[in-house]
């Protein structure tokens, strides 16, 4: 039995998609170097292969494969399963790929979708597309392994949990929700040798290239309504851990076998269980492993002890999700973050000499101008190595998405309008689209001339310099930014 696994190209003019691997699928530019790392892909592919099974992982995004490339290395592996990770953006050209699929290897050879979708988690969606005969709900590595087998051996898929399929009869039968493996550690490392590692990057702060993404955890405990991974993927707000020794194994063995030259842990929330941290940065020390690494954090789960620990074990930078710099909206949207708590661990953070990116979005509920605005202060407040502003994107299976198309408030379900970077999808009780847009350009302007302030002070000459070309963008730019100090 030969498995294909393929996260296949998207694209638009000027633009790549990123999918697999990203909680927020999205087009990023073409000169852009972001390449996030197919976790789920890459953990199918291994325990594929460490249950003796021949699998071809396929990243058709990361070696930037046009189709024609990318069905070449399909039908020349000529496999007897194919399985796409695809995305509620992607969607029709997932489709596309799923209906050249069936007529390049025939109508025998199954074609299975899985991935963060919630659309196709209903029986209606195999009963009206006929290029796709199975889906895997949610996290599904094991799914996936168990789905093959029971194919390999021509045995009924009923007993398979976590799957939509067509029986004899062509009825569409949901087997019903699988159980989450609660022992990360039966998860074998991901199949990275199947994959051109050079590709993926994901460094903030600039951590050394090249660059390794890492999980130590799956799920967050937190409940944000925007949130759509952990609710469509992991079904609600679990947290799972891996054993710290394993983890610092797997680190150890990237550094030191495969040459990165540090590392990134993307989980939903690295940060939560002190005595876990701690562990962790202990195995660190404990190996000798010097090596830089960041992480994605929550900016109110940690204390000084616990990040100084971590800088001890080589913490270079980490990403803060703050969201909004108003309490009632971090309250109400149901992440519950603690600001003042916050303000305190970043002023720790840069105190401790970790570079910070932090993450805010507009449009949650009780959103106002003015709350845009506090934001935006706040942000600039902290004064970030970096930041990010987008407009609140909620995907469907997202508690947010349910109520906000309850209220007719979703305008668009073009889903590859889902970006978040320019345009609003939705509007809210107080602010339609063109408000929310505006506040992202507000935002993001703020920002940049906060930043042109701070090099002025440093680099003054280099401005009066440029002015001397171009006396709007440099000496009478130099000097109305210093006028609103």
């Amino acid at each position: 039995m030969k498995v294909f696994l393929g996260n296949a190209p998207w694209t638009k003019e000027g633009f790549y998609g990123v999918r697999a691997g990203s909680r927020w699928p999205h087009f990023e530019k073409e000169e852009s170097e972001y390449m996030p790392f197919p976790f789920f892909l890459a953990y199918a592919a291994a325990l594929l292969e460490k249950n003796s099974i021949d699998v071809r992982l396929v990243d058709g995004i990361a070696n930037r494969d046009d189709d024609k490339k990318f069905f070449k290395k399909l039908t020349d592996y000529a496999p007897d399963i194919v399985v796409f990770e695809v995305s509620t953006n992607s969607i029709d050209i997932d489709l596309k790929f799923a209906e050249m699929t069936k007529k390049m290897l025939g109508e025998n050879v199954p074609v299975v979708f899985c991935g963060p979708d919630m659309n196709m988690y209903k029986t209606s969606f195999l009963e009206n597309i006929k290029c796709v005969d199975i889906v895997l709900k949610g996290e599904y590595e094991f799914t996936l392994l168990e789905m093959v087998q029971h194919l390999d051996e021509k045995k009924d898929l009923n007993s398979v949990e976590g799957l939509f399929f067509r029986d004899r009869n062509g009825k569409v039968i949901f087997t019903g929700e699988r159980k989450l493996v609660t022992d990360l550690d039966l998860f074998p490392w991901p199949a990275r040798h199947q994959l051109q590692m050079g590709k993926y990057n994901d460094t903030p702060g600039n951590i050394p290239k090249p660059s390794v993404q890492m999980w130590a955890s799956r799920g967050c405990p937190f409940k944000c309504i925007f949130c759509s991974w952990p609710q469509i993927m992991y079904g609600g707000n679990s947290y799972r851990t891996r054993n710290p020794v394993d983890v610092v194994n797997e680190m150890a063995w990237l550094v030191n076998e495969k040459g990165f030259k540090s590392i990134y842990f993307d989980d939903d929330t690295f940060n939560i269980g002190k005595k876990r941290i701690i562990s962790i940065c202990d195995e660190i020390k404990k190996k000798g492993l010097k090596v830089p690494w960041a992480i994605m954090a929550r900016a109110d789960t940690s204390d000084r002890e616990m990040l100084e620990a971590m800088v001890d074990a080589g913490l270079y930078a980490l990403k803060y999700g703050i969201e909004s710099g108003v309490q009632d909206i971090v309250k109400v949207c149901g992440k519950d973050l603690d600001l003042a708590k916050a303000k305190e661990n970043i002023r720790i953070t840069k105190e401790l000499g970790i570079k910070i990116h932090l993450t805010f979005a507009f449009g949650l509920p009780g959103e106002t101008m003015d709350t845009i605005k506090r934001t935006v202060d706040f942000a600039i407040e902290q004064d970030p190595d970096s930041l990010q502003f987008s407009i609140i994107t909620p995907f469907p299976g997202s508690r947010y998405f349910e109520d906000l198309d309850r209220k007719g408030f979703i305008l668009s379900k073009n889903w590859e309008e889902y970006d978040g970077y320019n345009r609003a999808v939705i509007r809210t009780e107080m602010l339609d689209s063109c408000d929310l847009e505006a506040g992202l350009r507000y935002a993001n302007k703020s920002w940049i001339e906060h930043h042109m302030k701070k090099d002025m002070k440093v680099h003054p000459w280099k401005y009066i310099i440029r002015g001397i070309t171009s006396p709007f963008h440099g000496a009478k730019r130099f000097w109305e930014l210093f006028a609103k100090k």
